[in-house]
């Protein structure tokens, strides 16, 4: 019997990381700027996932759970020691998305992205691309709701100034 609860709860946990998969890579990407740091970041919280998928499993909303995990271990990242590095493992999950495909403002944007903080990134992050509000995205960092809507406040500012002399190639504007 509990044999048979295990393969159904590891069965729950590969859909629900097949399913959300593209997702998990769009959320991380947009918080690390990169494809191959985005894929570590996605492995590792999805390796702590696995390892707390009853509890999970059994939250209000599992995606909610997880994009904390993933936020949490993203601004956990800039403790570590910049030599730690996982290593990869075979894909078992499938074939990876594809990078996003838009528009070059997106990607002038994402890249003014990087060159904030990792904090100002996550908060523009959850409140713009991930729609939380400001109650979602202070319990999503851990932090009262002033610390994100000055935080939100602060790295609008950054974009600004870090996009403002910005036209798009083949931009006809003198």
């Amino acid at each position: 019997m509990f044999r048979e609860a295990g393969l159904r709860n590891e069965r729950e946990y590969v859909e629900y990381v097949q399913a959300r998969m593209p997702w998990l890579r769009r959320l991380a990407y947009r918080l690390c700027g990169q494809w191959s740091a985005a894929d570590d970041l996605v492995q590792e919280c999805l390796v702590a996932l696995y390892r707390h998928w009853r509890r999970a499993s059994e939250a209000d909303s599992v995606d909610g759970y997880v994009r904390v995990m993933l936020v949490h271990t993203y601004l956990a990242e800039r403790e570590r020691s910049w030599t730690r590095r996982v290593r990869p493992v075979a894909d078992v999950i499938g074939p990876a998305t594809p990078p996003l495909a838009g528009a070059e403002h997106r990607i002038d944007l994402l890249a003014a992205l990087t060159k904030l903080s990792r904090g100002q990134r996550a908060v523009l992050v959850l409140r713009y691309w991930e729609d939380l509000d400001v109650a979602q995205t202070a319990a999503a960092l851990g932090c009262s709701t002033g610390t994100v809507k000055s935080q939100t406040s602060y790295a609008i500012a950054a974009l600004r100034r870090l996009l403002s002399n910005y036209e798009p190639e083949g931009s006809d504007t003198p």
